[in-house]
């Protein structure tokens, strides 16, 4: 069925179909039930190739992630598709594998799709780019590393303050010898999560502890494995630890498995992002919760909004909640958990057969 045959049924021109199927104003209430009454019967679907075509736009919002694989995203990418659904929105999502190359054909495909609005959910992003849409009059909306303007928003989440909820559980229950395990360094908002800790570690109860208590990960099972491993190597070893994302933490229980030493008993983990695995992890995994879903409402919020207006930019910020599960308990402070003879070659040993 075409349109043709829609207004040919109704006794009604092309137009006026056009404009009922568009809530337009001109057409009155009694003519409209008319179109809407045979678009029903003859079931009616509007060409939405044919009307990108013709008003220049694809109702089509572009969604950029690092990484599809890690439950965080998935997530995300469902509250996203949801209000954009309700706004009348398809979604394109495509993910980068924290790859600024593959970050750039992303951008290119946003672009050949006529994308009407992207938000780019990762930190790998060539200022280029930005530029790109904005030449286009496309809006764009970020997670932590967007500077509000014409056609740029940001939602900001307070990292510092998760940080310091889980830094201060961790003192709560007598810790000091507490270790972070980062983000790769080249994502902004992983830095930012690393220096929040560290600045909480310029505390002088933590002592010269702070010189040692960071190691670098990616964000993955395998880095936090990997990452632990090297804490486990050092004298002495810490009491705690806390990981940039919740897939870090994991892969840092699993080392602390492997050495033979048990969580929370021995060495208390908590994560960060609160993913739906995390409360299913043995034990249970202590989190700092930010809700993908109030993520993604924030960003397609504020695409629409910049669509209506047309380049409107606002920031909205985000809060985090500590979780406490099972992963963490009272330090034993008569436990120096100092590695034993030979450990540390055991540790290469191991990280050498991972790689």
């Amino acid at each position: 069925m075409t349109i043709k045959d829609v207004a040919r049924r109704a006794g009604v021109g092309i137009a006026t179909v056009s404009r009922t199927l568009h809530g337009s104003s001109q057409v009155s209430p009694e003519t409209a039930a008319r179109v809407l009454k045979v678009v029903e019967e003859l079931g009616y679907r509007p060409n939405s190739t044919a009307q990108s075509l013709v008003s220049g736009r694809s109702h089509m919002l572009g969604l950029v992630v690092s990484d599809i694989t890690n439950p965080f995203f998935p997530e995300l990418f469902k509250g996203f598709e949801d209000v954009a659904l309700q706004n009348g929105y398809d979604v394109l999502v495509a993910s980068t594998n924290y790859d600024t190359a593959r970050t750039a054909q992303c951008v290119q495909r946003m672009i050949e799709r006529k994308i009407d609005g992207v938000a780019i959910m990762t930190s790998e992003i060539d200022p280029s780019h930005k530029d790109t849409f904005a030449r286009r009059k496309v809006p764009l909306v970020f997670l932590d590393v967007g500077r509000v303007g014409r056609w740029v928003s940001n939602v900001k989440v307070d990292y510092g303050a998760g940080i310091a909820q889980g830094v201060e559980h961790l003192t709560g229950l007598g810790h000091r010898r507490i270790a972070f395990i980062s983000g790769p360094d080249s994502l902004a908002s992983a830095r930012e999560r690393r220096d929040a800790f560290l600045r909480l570690l310029s505390d002088p109860c933590f002592g010269a502890w702070r010189e040692a208590a960071t190691e670098e990960g990616n964000h993955k099972v395998d880095g936090g494995l990997k990452a632990m491993l090297r804490l486990l190597a050092r004298a002495p070893r810490p009491t705690a630890v806390m990981a940039s994302n919740d897939l870090t933490a994991i892969g840092a229980m699993r080392a602390i498995r492997q050495w033979g030493l048990r969580v929370p008993e021995d060495i208390s983990v908590v994560g960060f992002d609160d993913i739906q695995m995390a409360e299913f992890t043995e034990p249970p995994l202590t989190t700092v919760r930010l809700l993908r879903t109030e993520v993604a409402r924030l960003a397609c919020d504020a695409l629409v909004q910049s669509i209506v207006t047309h380049g409107t930019g606002v920031e909205y910020r985000m809060s985090t909640t500590l979780v406490v599960r099972q992963s963490t308990a009272q330090a034993l402070a008569s436990r120096e958990l100092l590695p034993s003879e030979g450990e540390p070659a055991i540790a290469e040993q191991i990280v050498t057969a991972i790689e």
